[in-house]
């Protein structure tokens, strides 16, 4: 227990002190964090212009489609605030810098995560956050507290599940070239596809981004089991309910090939 507080004091020192570096260069502070604030409002912009063309989707009505976009935002926030730095180490082992990692006592995926701040991510969620307290407020619900529990639990089971996502292509980067691309094109995916109801695409697309690309687990199927639309979900309800639960065993399962990838590691000169 002692070793655990010891960490996370280590991981919060370092955190604030990557914070106070990148506060001295304001303007570039700010533009970093308006970055994350307008990547999140376009989407929600272009959500608005089809729900203002199309008042419901796939049997969804516009306010439970803005509960699923911004759930979707405010895990994504989540997961660029903790774990984004994962994508980073691609750049770690052509730099060099990896094998500094593999000399420090501290884990390397700690090391990893806490290189430097994201502070694009400040945007991220503060534009998040605001659109999901609209979408909750203005949602058909009525918030018993095991459903806003559910609500909760959802939300950091899409960031764990995203998370996961990111962690298996970086596992797949400490050995294989070109894995940016492919990190970029998920990344474009769940932006241009998460934020919508499945059930309005052709079934064997609704079929890969659930069990290929599970991007269904991250808003899609807590959104659907908390608004009633069991029927759009193609998987087996308890499946859908489990989705948080999914969200995290699946980071876990990642966490463990990133590490069993870390040690068969053989450095940027076997490349």
């Amino acid at each position: 227990m002692e070793r655990a507080r010891r960490a996370w004091r280590i991981a919060l020192r370092l955190t604030a002190l990557n914070l106070r570096a990148q506060l001295e260069y304001r303007v570039e502070f700010l533009l970093n964090v308006a970055v994350g604030a307008i990547w999140q409002i376009s989407v929600i912009l272009f959500a608005t212009v089809l729900l203002t063309r199309f008042p419901g989707m796939g049997g969804w009505s516009s306010g439970e489609v803005l509960l699923l976009a911004s759930m979707r935002l405010l895990s994504h926030g989540l997961q660029v605030l903790f774990f984004s730095r994962v994508t980073w180490v691609y750049y770690a082992t052509y730099s060099g810098q990896l094998e500094a990692f593999l000399l420090r006592p501290m884990p390397v995926f700690r090391q990893v995560q806490l290189q430097f701040f994201p502070t694009n991510a400040i945007g991220d969620l503060a534009v998040a956050a605001t659109l999901f307290i609209g979408a909750v407020w203005r949602v058909d619900v009525d918030w018993t507290l095991a459903r806003a529990s559910y609500l909760a639990a959802a939300v950091v089971g899409g960031m764990f599940m995203e998370a996961a996502m990111m962690t298996v292509l970086s596992a797949v980067g400490l050995h294989a070239t070109g894995t940016q691309y492919w990190t970029h094109w998920v990344e474009e995916v769940l932006a241009t596809l998460g934020s919508y109801p499945l059930n309005i695409l052709p079934k064997l697309v609704g079929g890969i981004l659930t069990f290929v690309l599970p991007l269904a687990f991250v808003a899609y199927f807590p959104a659907a089991v908390i608004t009633g639309h069991q029927d759009t979900l193609g998987v087996p309800v308890w499946l859908a309910v489990s989705a948080p639960l999914v969200g995290l065993l699946a980071f876990v399962a990642s966490h463990r090939l990133w590490q069993f990838s870390l040690r068969h590691y053989k450095g940027i000169a076997s490349r």
